[in-house]
């Protein structure tokens, strides 16, 4: 056998072996003190968390402050890093901005999409309706030796279509003194009218024109259901031709609204129309021309405004259901029918001063309707009634103007009806009855 010193082999192996231990014991000795030293960090981050829970019970709104900076700050942080990481991946983010993008458009289409087909439903209509409103032209001759020229424009609209004939309804001032009268289709084409009838107390005429080419009719509503406020749109030819089918906006001001008329130009208001107020505008040749809800249907026709400098936004409309029952009779009979006493009268004021003296009145009245002529065989001459007789009551109704007597008679009274008229002569009262005629001179 051999010894240690004659083995060097065995040497060479037990040196490498003591190097591998002392290698071993080195690097325990290394795991031992970072292990150490975590445990210290452990307690050292313990320690300081004591400590800010104690300076948090000592300034809890400053710990609130920190509190929420870091937790914000910290999410942030965690939201980048999730996502720049690859932890979430960006095509996710972009999937779920897109889900979002769809449901804001699912939120906000149906409401978008509403809107305009309500745009589209009132447009279409306007549109409808924008068509069956006309342009209507007065031609005057003023020499027999040159042919007519146009005397003014005004607006009309298309009601009604049938037998190849289609009727268009316009304001009576449109028409008034012409010799000639043209309409204006929507595509200019211009087409010869003729006139039917017409109403000067209502301001109403009623054209008929070929219905070869008219395609759209007027959608006629109702203005028994209107409210003050409502939509309202105008329709016409202000200021002429040039601006054909201009529309404008407004509300309904007012209804019932009741206006004086002046229908022989004495200045002195002989009747009482009511009508529709808007502060849609209504300009020179709007005229005639309609005025539409919401729902593009007629329910008036523009017929005049209010002109003054301090004025504005005060305009008038005929309602349609006090014009079409005038419509009807101007298409059909070529007049309105009404009621007739058979006089001519002037109120008190009115009567010239060297006729006063024939009047007497009792101290107890102040007003009335004092008979100027009467026309022989009216009701009036039957009834008895003469010169200078002075009208004070009709069936117990006061009358003190041509306007309350033309008022009462024509929408309380019928021709044929039986009334009761009170009236003084010679200072004495004196009643009598008498049968309403037909007749259009008063």
């Amino acid at each position: 056998m051999d010894s240690y010193e004659n083995n060097p082999n065995r040497r060479e192996n037990e040196e490498i072996s003591s190097y591998q231990e002392e290698e071993d014991l080195f690097a325990k000795e290394i795991e031992r003190r970072k292990y150490q030293e975590t445990i210290s960090s452990i307690q050292n981050t313990s320690d300081e968390t004591a400590g800010r829970k104690k300076e948090r019970k000592a300034k809890p709104w400053l710990s609130g402050i920190l509190g929420g900076i870091i937790g914000g700050t910290a999410s942030a942080l965690l939201v980048f890093y999730l996502f720049f990481s690859g932890i979430i991946p960006l095509d996710t983010g972009t999937r779920n901005s897109a889900s979002s993008s769809a449901a804001v458009e699912a939120t906000a289409t149906p409401i978008i999409e509403n809107l305009s087909a309500e745009d589209a439903e009132v447009s279409a209509n306007i549109q409808e309706v924008a068509e069956a409103v006309v342009g209507v032209v007065n031609l005057q001759q003023y020499s027999i030796w040159q042919e007519s020229e146009e005397a003014g424009t005004g607006s009309g609209i298309i009601y009604k279509k049938e037998n190849g004939k289609a009727y268009v309804v316009t304001n009576q001032h449109v028409v008034d003194g012409a010799k000639e009268i043209e309409v204006v289709l929507n595509d200019e084409e211009r087409l010869p009218a003729k006139v039917l009838g017409e109403d000067a107390l209502t301001d109403l005429a009623v054209l008929e024109i070929d219905g070869t080419n008219i395609h759209t009719v007027a959608n006629i509503g109702s203005s028994g259901d209107l409210v003050v406020g409502e939509t309202v749109l105008a329709i016409g030819n202000p200021l002429g031709l040039e601006f054909a089918n201009s529309v404008t906006k407004g509300i309904i001001s007012g209804l019932n609204r009741s206006v004086p008329v002046d229908t022989d130009g004495d200045r002195q208001p002989d009747w009482m129309t009511e009508v529709i107020q808007t502060d849609a505008a209504i300009n020179p040749g709007n005229s005639g021309g309609a005025l539409v809800n919401a729902d593009g249907e007629v329910i008036g026709i523009n017929s005049m405004k209010i002109a003054q400098s301090a004025v504005e936004g005060i305009g008038f409309a005929i309602p349609v259901d006090t014009a079409f029952p005038i419509i009807e009779q101007l298409e059909t009979n070529g007049e309105v029918v009404r009621p007739q006493i058979g006089i001519t009268t002037a109120a008190l004021y009115q009567v010239p001063p060297q006729y006063r003296y024939e009047i007497q009145l009792p101290d107890d009245v102040e007003g009335g309707m004092v008979v100027a002529s009467v026309q022989k065989g009216s009701p009036a001459d039957k009834a008895g009634l003469q010169q200078f007789d002075v009208i004070t009551k009709i069936n117990g109704n006061e009358v003190t103007s041509i306007l309350e007597l033309r008022k009462y008679l024509y929408t309380e009274t019928a021709v044929g009806d039986m009334i009761e008229v009170e009236y003084i002569r010679d200072g004495k009262r004196h009643t009598t009855e008498l049968q309403l005629a037909e007749n259009q001179d008063e």
